[in-house]
C-alpha cells in the first residue's frame, strides 16, 4: 500500500512529481486541467515524456487523475450534460497518455430528478462516455457527502450505476472516508461500516481511498476535510482504515490542506509501519 496526496500542476504538469517527492509522497493525484473550467493544456510528446521521466526520477510509482469539479451527468442543460461526458472521456484519454492508472469522477446533482431517475440518467451518460473506449486508464466513481441531491452518497446507488454501465473500464470506486462519514457511514463503528459497504457494493470494488478526516459530524452531509486524527472520524478509526488498506493493497491519497499535508503523510506512514511491525 502506497501513500500520497493531491499535487498542484501550477507551472506545468511536469512540475508535479518533484512537488510530490518534496512532500514524501510515494504516489500522487493531479488535475490535468483547471478544475473550474477552461481549455485543457495540450499534452505534447515532449510534455508527456518529461512527465514520465520526472516520475521515474522522483520515484512516484502510481498516478491518479481527478476530473474537474463541474461534472454533472444529470444536468437539464444538454451542453453541461454532454460536455461532462466529453470531458471525462478526454480525461481518460489524457490519463492513458500520461500513464495514470485511474481517473476518478463525481457524478453531479440530481436536481429535480428522483434518485431512480438520476441513477438511470447517470448510467446512460457514463455509457456514452465509455463507448468504444479502450485506453489503459480506468474510471472510478468517487462517493459523495450527499449535500442537497448530489448523486453517489450511497454505495448501493454507485453499485447500481456500475452494473447498469457494464463496461470493463468502470469496475470500481474511489472511497472517500470523509464523504462516506458525512453521508452516514460511521467509521468509528468500523466493522459494521465495512460490512455495510461490502453488502452494498462489495469491498473488492474499492480500488483507491481518499484518506480524509472530517470537520463535520456523521450523517451531516457536509463536505469538510480535516487533518488525520484531528476530526470526528478520529485516530482509532484511521488505524483500522490503514490496516484494511494495507491488507488489501489499496493506495491512499490525502486531500487535506497543504500546509499540514506533509504531517498527515508522515502520520499515515507511521500507522502503516506499526501494522507491519506487529
Amino acid at each position: 500500500m502506497k501513500i500520497g496526496c493531491h499535487i498542484s500542476i501550477a507551472g506545468g504538469i511536469n512540475k508535479a512529481p518533484q512537488r510530490a517527492a518534496d512532500l514524501k509522497c510515494e504516489i500522487m493525484q493531479i488535475f490535468t486541467r483547471s478544475p473550474q473550467g477552461g481549455k485543457a493544456l495540450e499534452l505534447t510528446k515532449n510534455i508527456i515524456l518529461s512527465f514520465k521521466t520526472e516520475n521515474l526520477k522522483f520515484k512516484i510509482s502510481t498516478i491518479y487523475i481527478h476530473t474537474p469539479y463541474y461534472i454533472n451527468f444529470t444536468s437539464t442543460n444538454n451542453r453541461i450534460r454532454y460536455g461532462s461526458a466529453s470531458v471525462v472521456r478526454d480525461e481518460l484519454e489524457r490519463a492513458s497518455l500520461l500513464g495514470a492508472k485511474y481517473v476518478m469522477t463525481h457524478l453531479g446533482s440530481a436536481g429535480e430528478l428522483s434518485e431512480q431517475e438520476a441513477t438511470k440518467k447517470v448510467s446512460e451518460m457514463l455509457t456514452k462516455t465509455l463507448n468504444n473506449y479502450d485506453g489503459s486508464a480506468e474510471l472510478l466513481i468517487e462517493n459523495s457527502a450527499g449535500a442537497g441531491k448530489i448523486i453517489g452518497a450511497t454505495f448501493s446507488q454507485i453499485s447500481e450505476i456500475i452494473k447498469n454501465v457494464n463496461h470493463p473500464k468502470l469496475n470500481g470506486i474511489c472511497l472517500d472516508t470523509q464523504h462516506s462519514f458525512a453521508s452516514g457511514y460511521d467509521w468509528r463503528d468500523f466493522e459494521n461500516t465495512l460490512k455495510k459497504i461490502d453488502q452494498e457494493i462489495g469491498l473488492e470494488k474499492v480500488k483507491l481511498i481518499h484518506a480524509n478526516d472530517s470537520k463535520s459530524d456523521c450523517a451531516s452531509h457536509i463536505d469538510r476535510h480535516e487533518h488525520i486524527g484531528k476530526g470526528e472520524i478520529g485516530m482509532k478509526a484511521f488505524e483500522k482504515i490503514i490496516k484494511f488498506a494495507e491488507e488489501n493493497n489499496i493506495n491512499l491519497i490525502l486531500e487535506t490542506e497543504h500546509e499540514k499535508v506533509k504531517e498527515d503523510i508522515q502520520l499515515l506512514k507511521s500507522l502503516r509501519n506499526n501494522i507491519n511491525q506487529k
